[in-house]
């Protein structure tokens, strides 16, 4: 498992430890708030488009390829632009790191899954989230000393060393898990199991929960600063929303694989939690900061291992990929939508509702989770 929990750190330390540094330190490639966006989006981007086809590919030729090729793919990206050191190979690497995180990332979700019994996904999901969770929050920080300390292309060298030295641990440890066979899938068959709220449900919250994320990590410094709080202060509220995120998950996990807490239980109570930290939100002072990246953080906590312990419990073993794929393009959507969404809002009034467009949103979710749990019991 110890190389897959490092798939999930290298995808999220490269994501955040580029994206956060970019703009300060890259001025002959960045140029304008309109290129950042670009390079900002072309990793996402070729998320959202990649990671359904990946997830589905790994069902054909299996996970463990796939997960071994992308971070060689990754590697090489990055090794492009260490090279290179050119503002066009710049974009270049951006899109290849993207698309190399489309491959590995399902892959090693769908091994979490395969590799463990039903009785201990909770606790492999909470540990692999805990490991991605920390490569969030360390990213920016060691992302910005290796900037410092020897200019971009540092940091792109340290991540093709760690693709590399990934992939190698995940040949040597990783236990080949072939294709299982599996009956001819139309697209209507497809359809129908995609629209099905078995998937849309965990699925759905997981969205809700990234979405969430997304805008605590860049709309809090803004609240922050707003009420008059330095860079250090509101630094520390982002740390404090992603190390709750990562110690709750571990926890969450070893609940339900305990029978302590129910997957449809557990979604609903993290769907309240985060609907609640996006109220504080909207509270003036660092009281409202504090408390927002802290319930956030627990709620989306809370909602990751479930929410994928739920997928992997309801998706037949030889689907395992493609449903994981799909599952990441819904996480993708919410880490866009959310913080478009509170933007939107914002412009048209001003943060505090903006905020309170999302709390909406997710706690709306949490009701109709709480009924179908409703509705399940009472059948």
């Amino acid at each position: 498992m110890w190389p897959l929990y490092a798939a999930g750190f290298t995808t999220a330390f490269g994501a955040h430890g580029i994206a956060a540094n970019l703009g300060g330190f890259s001025e002959d490639a960045v140029t304008s708030l309109l290129v950042l966006g670009g390079l900002l989006a072309l990793y996402d981007g070729a998320e959202v488009l990649l990671k359904p086809v990946f997830g589905s590919l790994a069902d054909r030729i299996g996970a463990k390829p796939l997960l071994v090729g992308g971070l060689m793919a990754f590697a090489a990206a990055s090794a492009l632009y260490a090279t290179a050191d050119s503002p066009g190979w710049l974009w270049a690497a951006r899109l290849g790191q993207g698309a190399a995180a489309s491959a590995f990332s399902p892959a090693a979700s769908a091994l979490v899954a395969r590799l463990n019994p039903a009785a201990k996904r909770g606790r492999a999901f909470g540990s692999y989230g805990f490991y991605k969770s920390i490569g969030y929050t360390l990213g920016p920080l060691l992302g910005g000393l290796l900037v410092w300390a020897g200019g971009l292309r540092l940091l792109f060298t340290v991540l093709a060393m760690l693709g590399a030295a990934v992939a190698l641990w995940a040949v040597l440890a990783v236990p080949a898990v072939p294709p299982l066979p599996k009956r001819r899938q139309t697209v209507l068959d497809l359809a129908r199991r995609l629209v099905d709220p078995v998937f849309l449900g965990p699925t759905g919250a997981l969205a809700a929960a990234t979405a969430a994320l997304s805008v605590g990590v860049g709309f809090l410094p803004v609240s922050g600063a707003a009420a008059g709080l330095g860079t250090i202060a509101t630094g520390a509220a982002v740390s404090v929303l992603a190390a709750t995120a990562a110690v709750v998950q571990p926890y969450a996990g070893r609940a339900h694989d305990d029978g302590r807490l129910t997957t449809r239980t557990g979604l609903a109570a993290g769907l309240a939690v985060t609907a609640a930290g996006l109220g504080c939100a909207m509270l003036p002072g660092l009281a409202g900061v504090l408390l927002a990246a802290a319930l956030i953080g627990a709620g989306t906590g809370l909602i990751t291992p479930l929410g994928f312990t739920a997928l992997a419990t309801s998706t037949p073993e030889e689907r395992m990929g493609q449903t994981m794929g799909a599952a990441e393009l819904g996480r993708e959507l919410g880490d866009a939508g959310g913080p478009l969404l509170v933007a939107g809002v914002a412009t048209l009034a001003t943060l505090t509702y903006g905020y309170a467009a999302l709390a909406l949103l997710v706690a709306a979710g949490a009701v109709v989770a709480l009924l179908r749990r409703a509705a399940v019991s009472a059948s």
